[in-house]
């Protein structure tokens, strides 16, 4: 790839930018903001705060073109098979397809299914918020424990945070994920067994985390309720009917899902019965509307005035060209303090790859290390490192307009916050500035793109998470990986599993190193 025409006049492209800031762009051109931005109906991007230019850009636009990120789109979109390390189609668009869709899986009709489950979906969260759903004492639920972990639980637990609203909401959801015993007890404290409902997401229901989670919340619930309790209060998001029977839930309390459908592509599935229970239906299906939104505004758009590809390019401009590997997230709404952890997993996971899809090893950088806090607490926590340190780390900044809660003296100095971080990275201070304290100086000419929403709500926020998914996605192809598959999660597993015996029998295992052998003794002799 490296080696290819618009990869090699990029490379020549770079020396063009020795000297020149950001900083000289905006004075030079005072239109620069109205170039380097684009909208869709209530969401901006701002990208202008990149070192960029108009050539630039048609350079990175020959690039996607020179890798076929449209067809490649399109391949996409028509349920072909670019899966390949799994042989699957890729198709979580079809979930949002909506009432009209027509979306094939390697040629096989999808959008029937999708809408059946969707269906039952909506009138299992009706029939549960009008308690004619309830435990096996006839109460009401007033609580759901969903449990899941990665794509089962990232996803769910950022929109649930995202379009939580105290004053309707007519159930409390908490989320059981990591393995740690602290986890599942500290959300059931609390809890009255005969108002929870529990949700189990696993596609296979084999899953070992969330197996042992949903087993000791079974326990819970059935050392109180009786074994019976668990056909009413339990319900399994999974595609494993036998596994699920076994478990003790009724067919009829599963919602499946299908082998085209990622877990970290997922809330738009069954996986998202957490978000219609916590937020109500119509918000669920708002959801799924502005995911559908940008869908179509990707699908269509020209590239230079394409959301998706325009973040994608910025991206690789920032980690192929100038060889900034990081990327923060920084939602300036503490309503996201989710979504970086989501968007980690999403980007990492699924970029996180060093073999082409021919299995030829690249040479190149992918996918960007990403982590985040929301603002303004991430200026008291990591900002030092983005202003000062000696690495360049571009920023996603995200302001939301009208935050809906009234405090304007609050959201007053949230917005102010955002938008001087984003200059301040972008214009810096001199040392003369800094009145000959070089303590005080900064550097500047550090990258950042911002993206404004109108409000926050359902629909908006199904058009952000939408944007991110195909960001990464034409990045995937500009790099020639797979980004729908996630080898790289496997290996740990397996060593996992063997050890497990080691800790639970205390024998000694077979083929450690001897660190590990020299951690397994002393973790065996303290727990004695």
């Amino acid at each position: 790839m490296p080696q290819s025409p618009a990869w090699n006049a990029l490379l020549a492209h770079v020396n063009a930018h020795q000297g020149v800031t950001m900083g000289d762009f905006f004075t030079a051109d005072s239109e620069r903001f109205t170039r380097f931005s684009t909208a869709v109906p209530g969401m901006l991007l701002d990208y202008s705060k990149n070192q960029i230019t108009e050539q630039t850009l048609g350079l990175l636009g020959d690039l996607a073109r020179e890798r076929d990120v449209e067809g490649q789109r399109d391949a996409m979109f028509a349920g072909a098979v670019i899966n390949r390390t799994e042989d699957r189609a890729v198709l979580h668009t079809a979930l949002r397809g909506g009432p009209t869709a027509d979306f094939r899986a390697n040629g096989a009709p999808v959008s029937g299914d999708v809408a059946g489950v969707l269906s039952r979906m909506q009138t299992f969260t009706e029939a549960v918020h009008a308690g004619e759903v309830c435990g096996t004492t006839g109460k009401p639920f007033r609580d759901v424990v969903a449990v899941g972990i990665g794509g089962s639980h990232l996803g769910p637990e950022m929109a649930v945070l995202a379009l939580k609203n105290p004053a309707t909401d007519a159930l409390n959801v908490h989320f059981v994920s990591n393995v740690d015993g602290h986890d599942v007890l500290q959300v059931l404290v609390g809890l009255n067994p005969e108002t929870t409902l529990v949700l189990v997401a696993s596609k296979t229901f084999t899953t070992q985390e969330t197996m042992t989670n949903a087993a000791t919340v079974r326990s819970w619930i059935t050392d109180i309720l009786g074994a019976d309790a668990v056909a009413q209060h339990f319900v399994a998001l999974s595609s494993n009917g036998p596994a699920v029977t076994a478990f003790g839930i009724d067919q009829d309390r599963m919602f499946p899902f299908w082998d085209w459908v990622g877990g970290r592509y997922s809330l738009w599935s069954a996986i998202g019965l957490p978000i219609a229970l916590a937020a109500g239906w119509p918000q669920f299906d708002a959801l799924l509307t502005g995911a559908r939104d940008m869908d179509n505004h990707f699908k269509s758009a020209p590239m230079a005035k394409n959301l998706p590809i325009l973040l994608a390019l910025t991206g690789i401009w920032n980690i192929n060209f100038l060889g900034h590997t990081c990327l923060a997230v920084l939602p300036y709404d503490q309503r996201l303090k989710r979504l970086p952890a989501f968007l980690q997993q999403l980007d990492m996971e699924s970029n996180g790859k060093s073999v082409r899809q021919d299995g030829t090893p690249l040479d190149v950088a992918t996918g960007p290390v990403v982590f985040g806090e929301p603002g303004t607490n991430g200026q008291h926590a990591f900002y030092q490192l983005l202003h000062q340190g000696p690495q360049k780390v571009p920023a996603d900044f995200i302001a939301v307009a009208n935050p809906g809660h009234g405090l304007k003296e609050h959201h007053d100095q949230l917005l102010a916050n955002c938008l001087a971080q984003s200059q301040a990275l972008m214009q810096g201070r001199t040392l003369e500035q800094a009145k000959g304290n070089p303590h005080r100086v900064f550097s500047g000419n550090r990258p950042s793109n911002t993206l404004v929403l109108d409000k926050l709500d359902a629909h908006t926020l199904g058009q952000l998470i939408a944007l991110y998914e195909h960001k990464v996605f034409v990045q995937g192809a500009i790099w020639g990986i797979n980004s729908f598959d996630q080898w790289g999660v496997e290996l740990g597993k397996e060593m996992a599993g063997s050890l497990l015996q080691a800790l639970s029998q205390t024998t000694d295992p077979d083929g450690v190193d001897g660190s590990t052998e020299g951690l397994l003794n002393t973790l065996n002799t303290w727990r004695e």
